[in-house]
């Protein structure tokens, strides 16, 4: 009796069927679907600053300079809105922010089809593609991979960080033939069409929660969804505060400020236009390019395996090492043809392209614990700002210099500097080694300016 009544019990406290439904196709798996082609939609403007710096500049005589202004307002925008996007989809939902967004970069790739002055190009791909962007950043697979699995999430993850690769594996080869066949104009279309696209499937697929459809997540069990989020935005910018008292953050910051200044405000802005500068075709150069976003994926994963087993500062500094060598090398390898050489260096860039991801968030977490998502969010956004300086100091030097070999080469000694600053972070102890036995935790930076 006492048995029947505790079963009757547990019914009453479970929801309705329909919201414990486990359909044999689960609905998170379309979700996933529509959030891996929203990030390719996204990612096709990525493709189209490098292919567009000489085109611009024979056009309307802007100095590159100029053009690399607008692709630096652009990153700095998309890495400053990342640690926002999370809130705004906590307080407004995932389907609104993301057709917002996707409209802004179909907007802004749209508008410069007109334009006729470099303030417009600041406004166009710097201010509006900047915040549409930054809104579909990591926070978004983020947020789509946390509410809908529960199961499977480090595949899911995986799949969506991949996207943004596929995404420049995809429209690079594309843009450069249209920029090489038929002008800038058609390419721009191409890449507002790609963004306006996606957003009917956002508007009609897209889910903010399980609970809107009566589902739990997929693997996991049925939860009310909560009710939206006040405050995430405050507590994003006291988190930065906090973490701006310790010493880890300046050089994890730092380092990955190197990062992107390597990468996307190098390789991905200036690659192009410097293998133009070498007499290699366009749509060559932009293939070359896009094959660093097939060796990335593989660079990835074989990373977080590496920090599951090793020392994420010294991986981190053995990366950041070797692509400052190759860096130093590159002026010597690039030529009008593809040699042996140029492919190496193309398949080892891929392999280091974002490898320094999974040792620089396992280190936020060591450093951080809880809040380290958002610390995170804050590296990556100085990630960005790196990428934006070198994007536009990179076509500054163009333009004093003739050609790009000096910022290759300031490249490489910066990324020695990133080597350095990730070898003396100093480890967190694990609670309960502190000779008093109180749990060690960040301290505030010292007289010597590297805190713990």
């Amino acid at each position: 009796m006492t048995e029947t009544v505790e079963n009757a019990a547990r019914a009453d406290r479970r929801p309705p069927r329909d919201k414990r439904r486990r359909p044999r196709f689960h609905r998170a798996w379309i979700v996933a679907a529509v959030t891996f082609v929203t990030i390719i939609g996204g990612a096709a403007f990525n493709s189209l600053p490098g292919l567009l710096i000489d085109p611009l500049h024979t056009e309307f005589g802007w100095t590159r300079g100029e053009i690399g202004l607008a692709v630096a307002i652009d990153m700095a925008l998309y890495g400053l809105t990342a640690p926002f996007a999370a809130a705004l989809m906590d307080r407004f939902g995932i389907r609104r922010v993301v057709a917002v967004a996707l409209t802004m970069v179909a907007a802004g790739a749209l508008a410069s089809v007109w334009m006729t002055a470099s303030w417009q190009l600041l406004i166009y791909w710097g201010l509006l593609v900047g915040l549409g962007t930054g809104s579909m950043a990591m926070a978004f697979a983020a947020t789509v991979t946390n509410r809908w699995f529960v199961a499977r999430r480090g595949l899911v993850t995986g799949i969506l960080t991949a996207a943004g690769a596929s995404g420049q594996l995809v429209f690079l080869p594309l843009c450069a033939w249209i920029v090489d066949r038929h002008g800038w104009r058609p390419a721009s279309i191409t890449v507002a069409l790609a963004a306006l696209v996606v957003v009917p499937f956002v508007w009609l697929l897209m889910r903010d929660h399980p609970a809107d459809v009566g589902l739990a997540p997929y693997g996991g069990t049925y939860l009310e969804k909560p009710a939206p989020a006040r405050g995430a935005a405050r507590r994003t910018v006291r988190v930065l505060f906090d973490a701006a008292r310790t010493g880890p953050f300046w050089l994890l910051a730092g380092a990955f400020a190197i990062c992107g200044a390597s990468t996307n405000g190098l390789i991905r802005t200036h690659f192009i236009p410097f293998a133009h500068d070498n007499h290699m075709p366009v749509p060559v150069a932009a293939s070359l390019l896009a094959v660093i976003g097939v060796f990335d994926i593989i660079g990835t994963i074989f990373s977080g395996w590496l920090t599951d087993r090793y020392d994420a500062r010294r991986l981190l500094a053995v990366y950041y090492a070797l692509r400052g060598i190759s860096l130093l090398f590159l002026p010597e390898l690039i030529g009008p043809d593809v040699q042996p050489p140029m492919i190496f260096f193309i398949v080892f860039y891929g392999l280091d392209w974002v490898a320094t991801v999974p040792p620089t968030m396992a280190l936020c977490r060591e450093q951080y614990g809880e809040d380290s998502a958002i610390v995170f969010g804050w590296v990556l956004a100085s990630h960005q700002v790196g990428a934006a300086v070198v994007a536009f100091l990179g076509g500054v030097a163009r333009d004093v210099f003739g050609g790009y070999d000096v910022v290759w080469y300031a490249a490489g000694a910066l990324c020695a500097m990133a080597a350095l600053m990730s070898l003396v972070i100093r480890r967190r102890r694990a609670p309960g080694d502190a000779a008093d036995g109180v749990p060690d935790a960040p301290q505030p930076v010292d007289a010597g300016g590297l805190g713990r």
